[in-house]
């Protein structure tokens, strides 16, 4: 800042450089019908105060398009956790049952099988799911030669959820391609363990949690620094360390607790309308396609369930604009593609680009003259939706690294998209640092929160029972 005003250079260090073609004229165009995909500092800045409004809103229990959830998991790994335990690992088409065995914190056994969900249960009754989620988990016991055991278990469930306790909370609201009937006001830990004992089966559901959750206790321990998780995949959301007198929502005694995990669910921030102001007739569009229209708002900026069909509703426009040789077909652009035209344009290439535009766009493709002008333009809309979505994930996580203000903060980052974009570290990385250039961080991976978490989180809760 200078003299109270933004600093014009540190406000232009969000801009993605301008499109550069052969023709000015057309790329002055294209810049004024795009100008809504360019987030400014200043629009960002507005962004982290209306987010950390939200999030202070959510943990008094006042509205508030943040769930703010306690997920009364009030420690991370310190190095003790031991035993043998089961992880299940339900989010997507295919589920997880896992066997792992912790020795002084390490992970020194991991066995895993999966299963496919068929379209049928993840879209007819509830306890269709849960009775296959329970004979799957007695295949895998039986095959493990453990069915006879007493075994904990910790249960993923990555959707939102209302928690009670540790290890009770009931399903808010199915997401993804789930939409299972008859799961309202259902305690879904309570159910699964109602279908375990039906089978004779000595497993107890000793955690309920989400991958979110479970990236952050995953990444603490490999580095005790880790205070914040997040997930960049098909979905996103992030969760952190909360000092528990600022929580409002208690279900059980927690004198003795002093910090607890918070999970944000920040997919759905701006469901409230807070955020209208950066919605772009391309998330319009791409949101009244969606399966959950006019919900989670912030997911569709980021998500890359989403991010390829920004990037196809963009190319679509400047097609009807006469800005672009032909419009792609719907759905038939992935935010794979968006990697690859980023980073096609990292290498100064366009033969991969110009493929796969002649492909997805159909026989108006093939019949279209293609030039290099246009995957540099099909790369440059690439950019800037690539530069958006990192720039608003950098918002929430700078601002929860600020309000944890500490010497430093690991962040753990799991997911797809975090994986396999060839730029998003680096732009996260250079937000961030922009957003809080006081504050000291770091960005790493942590693999298979939702399984090797999962089971940590299990060996937590049986050292805090162990204890008290």
């Amino acid at each position: 800042m200078m003299n109270g005003r933004a600093d014009p250079g540190w406000d232009q260090q969000f801009l993605a450089p301008p499109l550069k073609i052969s023709d000015p004229v057309r790329a002055q165009k294209i810049a004024v019908r795009l100008q809504g995909l360019q987030v400014n500092g200043a629009v960002l800045r507005k962004t982290a105060a209306v987010f950390a409004a939200e999030l202070e809103a959510g943990l008094q229990e006042r509205p508030s398009s943040l769930q703010m959830e306690n997920t009364y998991v009030p420690e991370l790994p310190d190095g003790t956790e031991q035993g043998v335990f089961l992880a299940l690992d339900l989010g997507g088409t295919n589920f997880r049952v896992l066997l792992l065995e912790l020795e002084a914190g390490r992970l020194v056994r991991e066995d895993v099988k999966q299963y496919h969900i068929s379209d049928e249960l993840r879209l007819g009754p509830g306890v269709d799911l849960f009775n296959f989620l329970a004979d799957c988990v007695q295949d895998f016991v039986i095959t493990e030669g453990l069915e006879k055991e007493e075994m904990p278990l910790g249960f993923t469930f990555s959707f939102p959820m209302k928690l009670h306790n540790i290890s009770s909370g009931e399903l808010i609201t199915w997401t993804k391609s789930f939409n299972c009937a008859g799961m309202a006001g259902v305690d879904v830990a309570a159910l699964l363990q109602t279908r375990l004992r039906e089978r004779g089966l000595k497993v107890t559901v000793q955690v309920l949690l989400n991958d979110t959750t479970g990236t952050l206790v995953a990444g603490a321990q490999l580095n005790p620094d880790v205070g914040i998780g997040v997930i960049l995949g098909t979905g996103s959301n992030g969760c952190y360390m909360e000092k528990a007198s600022r929580v409002t929502h208690w279900e059980t005694e927690h004198e003795r607790v002093s910090d607890v995990v918070v999970d944000v669910e920040w997919g759905a921030f701006g469901d409230n309308g807070c955020l209208d102001y950066l919605r772009t007739e391309y998330d319009d569009e791409v949101d009244a396609r969606s399966l959950l229209a006019t919900s989670f708002t912030f997911e569709k900026y980021i998500g890359g369930k989403y991010l390829g069909d920004l990037l196809s509703s963009a190319l679509r426009r400047l097609a009807r604009d006469e800005l672009f040789p032909a419009a792609p077909e719907r759905l038939h652009l992935l935010t794979a593609h968006l990697s690859l035209f980023e980073e096609e344009n990292e290498a100064g290439g366009t033969a991969r680009t110009l493929a796969v535009l002649q492909e997805v766009c159909g026989a108006e493709g093939a019949g279209a003259r293609w030039s290099r002008d246009d995957a540099l333009i099909a790369q440059h809309v690439a950019r800037l939706i690539s530069n958006r979505a990192a720039q608003l994930v950098a918002v929430c996580i700078s601002t929860l690294i600020q309000r944890m203000d500490r010497e430093h903060v690991a962040v753990a980052v799991d997911g797809s998209v975090y994986k396999r974009h060839p730029r998003l570290k680096g732009l996260l990385q250079k937000y961030i640092q922009l957003l809080a250039p006081d504050h000291s961080f770091s960005l790493m991976s942590a693999e298979d929160g939702s399984g090797k978490g999962s089971a940590l989180t299990a060996a937590i809760a049986a050292r805090i029972a162990h204890r008290s």
